[in-house]
């Protein structure tokens, strides 16, 4: 006996949950969702419901927002709402997390691990589950150098960060589950972007970079931190969700992990110079020590900056390969395929500046 389709997605109305949510829905006709949302959230998410019916034709009633909290016990639902949702999904997609990696370790924890074991108790009572699709990380290999293949997860790796570490964590956590629950586990690598569009929701990891260079004056050259050799490893968001669209709708990837990565990755001083290019700045000639820059950041005038790049700047210095072998099997013959990056930094940058000018505006 089949079972309509339903899916319960937490995350929303978080920037990778919204385009999610929106793609699956366009996908199927018959498919109806339930979206966790967090009290705060409420009328932001109401907000992009209506945006999402009213710009892209979905009839509203498919979607049903709950209010709940993943770090609670049964997520925070009522009985009579944690039964609904076990007793008409057919599908999950475990999107909340806490993402910022200057993120304190116990917050981490509550959302990162405690979240996701909430949620795989939430599965494991689904009378009709299909597929639970965790959306962990490629940064959970931590310190690990070389080529990280898809299977491996503990390797006896350190983590620099409470993001690194939890992520690692509750993905231990769902491999656990495996023999018992279909599970699907999604490793992005650092997610920018719209890259038609542009659009982000928030400006981290290589946006500071561009806001650095767009900021410095034109005759100095802003140095890079360290060699630049090691890749550094982005994806647009429209390309994540459409992998991951292809990616859980075969049989076979359940048991899996994807990493949904650029097979193709630029060096950290090649995206440097790219922005440098299309900033109208000089590229940089010299670098300087990863230790060095963390100082040179607490410059007045660059602290705005440092909060999180002192953070990403262990990334642009870090030899890590990410194997994509299982992405790119599901991907062969349906035309997704993650774009160049120098063929979409431009709308990048351009909704960049279209922001900072808007914001501008307001305070004028």
């Amino acid at each position: 006996m089949t079972h309509a389709p339903h899916a319960f997605v937490t995350g929303y109305p978080g920037f990778i949950a919204r385009r999610l949510v929106r793609k699956l829905l366009l996908a199927n006709d018959e498919l109806t969702m339930t979206v966790l949302i967090e009290a705060k959230q409420q009328a932001r998410a109401e907000e992009a419901i209506a945006h999402l019916a009213f710009h892209s034709g979905i009839d509203r009633t498919r979607i049903s927002p709950v209010v709940g909290d993943v770090t609670a016990m049964d997520v925070g639902l009522s009985g009579i709402e944690f039964r609904a949702v076990t007793e008409r999904a057919t599908e999950i997609y475990h999107l909340a997390a806490l993402h910022t990696l200057d993120a304190d370790r116990t917050a981490a924890d509550a959302v990162n691990v405690r979240g996701t074991a909430n949620i795989l108790s939430l599965a494991r009572a689904v009378a009709h589950l299909e597929r639970f699709v965790h959306f962990s990380s490629a940064y959970v290999s931590g310190d690990r150098r070389g080529v990280i293949m898809e299977h491996e997860l503990d390797a006896g790796q350190g983590f620099r960060n409470a993001y690194e570490a939890t992520k690692y964590h509750a993905e231990v956590l769902v491999r656990r589950t495996q023999k018992t629950l279909p599970s699907i586990v999604i490793r992005p690598a650092g997610v920018v972007g719209d890259s038609r569009t542009g659009e982000i929701d928030r400006f981290d990891s290589v946006y500071h970079i561009g806001m650095l260079l767009a900021g410095s004056p034109a005759a100095f050259p802003v140095p890079i931190a360290g060699e630049g050799c090691a890749p550094l490893n982005l994806i647009p968001v429209d390309y994540l969700v459409d992998a991951v669209h292809a990616i859980v709708q075969r049989p076979e990837s359940i048991g899996r992990t994807f990493h949904v990565v650029d097979p193709n990755a630029l060096s950290s001083r090649t995206v440097y110079e790219i922005i440098a290019e299309r900033s109208g700045k000089k590229p940089p000639r010299y670098r300087v020590s990863p230790n060095l820059t963390k100082v040179l950041l607490r410059i007045p005038g660059l602290e705005r900056f440092a909060a999180v790049s002192h953070q990403a700047i262990d990334y642009l210095n870090h030899m890590a390969f990410y194997n994509s072998r299982n992405t790119l099997d599901v991907l062969e013959g349906t035309g997704i395929r993650c774009p160049h990056f120098e063929d979409y930094v431009d709308n990048l940058m351009q909704y960049v500046r279209d922001y900072f000018e808007r914001q501008a505006s307001h305070h004028r």
